[in-house]
């Protein structure tokens, strides 16, 4: 089974971001990081998708959440706790 494309929008001081990376990292999933912080187009890319400024807003294969939900991750990403 292919990856899904993970793409998450942050920030570098963001605790959830660093939390939804680690996540990534733990399960050995590939991901494209994005600082909304340093990249204005990106930020503005981001509000379009999510509607939100805060962040992380990760986007998984054109599906978007806005935070570090967990569950949700695993869920859709078909991994388990570790």
């Amino acid at each position: 089974m292919d990856q899904k494309k993970i793409t998450i929008y942050s920030t570098p001081m963001c605790v959830y971001c660093r939390l939804a990376k680690d996540f990534f990292k733990k399960h050995n999933l590939q991901y494209t990081e994005i600082d909304v912080l340093r990249d204005m187009k990106a930020r503005e890319e981001m509000f379009a998708k999510s509607k939100q400024m805060g962040v992380p807003v990760i986007d998984i294969d054109g599906e978007i959440f806005v935070g570090f939900d967990k569950g949700s991750l695993e869920k859709i990403l078909g991994v388990r706790q570790m």
